[in-house]
């Protein structure tokens, strides 16, 4: 991005690219999905607090994932819930994220060795940013929201659309 003073006083031109602004305003409002399914999920909802507000980046919580675009998995997922997990990343617009919240959440955590627990959310869906701990501190979620926004500004969405269109003649 570029400002180039105009001949104008107070008049100024902005040059930039169309991916950098549309990645600018995806990065900045990311609306969240609140999937909290155990002792992970006080630690997120406090993440959502006054004291260590999500809002100032942008982030909302959506209780909908057909508004959502970033799914905050908290907590032990089971066999039984990892179906209805995948129906509701499905459901979720695109581009859609992951963050994988607690060890549970990652890899099974302490409830492993559990016939009926999940060995880590990433069986049944992609997962963007993996957040270790039992449970995570807020700020470490405020740092995996950060590297999200970072992924997102990085991409290049129409770029990546015309690489995948295919001219036939």
């Amino acid at each position: 991005m570029s400002l180039v003073p105009s001949g104008e006083p107070g008049a100024t031109v902005i040059t930039t690219r169309v991916d950098d602004v549309l990645n600018w305003g995806r990065a900045n409002s990311l609306w969240y999905m609140l999937f909290g399914l155990a002792c992970c999920a006080i630690e997120m909802m406090q993440t959502g607090g006054p004291r260590a507000d999500l809002d100032r980046f942008g982030a909302v919580p959506r209780p909908t994932p057909r508004q959502s675009d970033l799914m905050l998995v908290a907590g032990t997922l089971t066999y039984k819930m990892a179906i209805r997990t995948k129906l509701l990343y499905e459901q979720m617009t695109e581009p859609k994220f992951v963050i994988a919240m607690g060890s549970c959440a990652t890899c099974g955590g302490l409830f492993s060795p559990g016939y009926s627990v999940l060995k880590g959310v990433d069986k049944i869906i992609p997962v963007d940013v993996y957040l270790p701990g039992c449970p995570p501190r807020p700020e470490a979620l405020t740092e995996a929201l950060i590297h999200v926004q970072r992924q997102i500004k990085r991409s290049r969405p129409l770029r990546q659309k015309h690489e995948d269109t295919k001219i036939i003649t």
